[in-house]
């Protein structure tokens, strides 16, 4: 493992805007380290990791609580409906007693604002597991799996659906800081923030593009992947009015052909066979979604180790 990760000690993982490529490198060889699940050291050894859980999971829960204990920590997994939180105990008190008896605290959380506001008063790291805008763990396995598949060519991405997805707005930025060019395509209305898009713009390896083009075939066009999530994530109220206008934005046959053969298709779960994604796509030779949720748990361990296994912040 490169010990010029030790920089990253005692720091807050919230949207990897606060990352350079080079420590976004750095995570991703690292992850890629954990790969063989021989651990020679236990970085997290004494150490206790509270997972604090708004909504449900499965693949975050399990390789965040997995990762922690195979690097010789501790998970406590903490649903805020057992939390005093729940009751009405503000955020800032729940940062301030939790610093006092954890190392660190992983939130998968409603609103981005949450791990904003544990963020400010917590003095341990503050990991985001998923908010509504931003999902930072689940695109490093993203380009930890475009890596294993094209080493470290140049790539050409497509994001086809919900632009507005807290996957895709993370993925953005990755891409942006590794100079991936992007495209969006999205029914109107659908698009992704348009801050974000400008801070993702503002963190860009210089020559890095980005097009929001709404025709999904023609934003495919010899892109190297393509890049699917559910049409409404958890708590999306307008269901009905996206069950007419996302259709067309199917990840289908017809579609990957469009790509071309070098495309790979990739999604984060869980999926929703038949709509976002086509079942014989979503199971053939070019999907590599359940690489990608092995990888949650390589990248799950380069993160905790990094900003964790060393001396925390004052």
């Amino acid at each position: 493992m490169d010990s010029t990760l030790g920089a990253l000690g005692g720091r807050d993982l919230i949207t990897l805007l606060e990352y350079s490529k080079e420590e976004l490198l750095l995570l991703v060889e690292r992850a890629r380290g954990y790969r063989s699940r021989k651990i020679s050291d236990h970085p997290l050894e004494d150490k206790t990791v509270a997972l604090l859980f708004e909504k449900p999971s499965t693949r975050t829960r399990v390789s965040m609580s997995v990762a922690i204990a195979e690097l010789g920590g501790f998970p406590l997994v903490l649903p805020s409906e057992g939390l005093q939180v729940s009751r009405g105990e503000s955020l800032m008190d729940t940062a301030l007693v939790l610093s006092r008896y954890v190392h660190g605290v992983a939130a998968r959380v409603r609103s981005h604002s949450t791990l904003e506001e544990l963020a400010k008063w917590s003095n341990v790291p503050i990991i985001n597991m998923l908010s509504d805008l931003f999902h930072p763990l689940q695109a490093l396995a993203d380009v930890m799996t475009m890596m294993e598949r094209f080493g470290t060519d140049e790539l050409r991405l497509a994001f086809v659906g919900d632009g507005g997805a807290n996957t895709n707005h993370s993925l953005m930025i990755a891409c942006a800081l590794l100079g991936y060019n992007y495209v969006v395509s999205s029914p109107k209305d659908y698009g992704p923030d348009p801050r974000i898009v400008d801070k993702a713009e503002g963190v860009a390896t210089p020559g890095w593009t980005i097009e929001m083009v709404e025709d999904p075939k023609e934003a495919v066009r010899d892109v190297d992947v393509i890049y699917t999530d559910t049409w409404a994530s958890m708590g999306v109220k307008d269901m009905e009015k996206r069950t007419q206008v996302f259709p067309p934005y199917q990840v289908n046959g017809e579609l990957l052909e469009a790509a071309g053969t070098r495309a790979i298709v990739l999604h984060c779960q869980p999926w929703f066979i038949g709509q976002e994604i086509a079942r014989d796509v979503a199971y053939g030779p070019r999907s590599l979604a359940f690489e990608q949720a092995e990888n949650r748990l390589h990248s799950a361990k380069s993160v905790v180790s990094a900003l964790l296994g060393r001396q925390l912040r004052a």
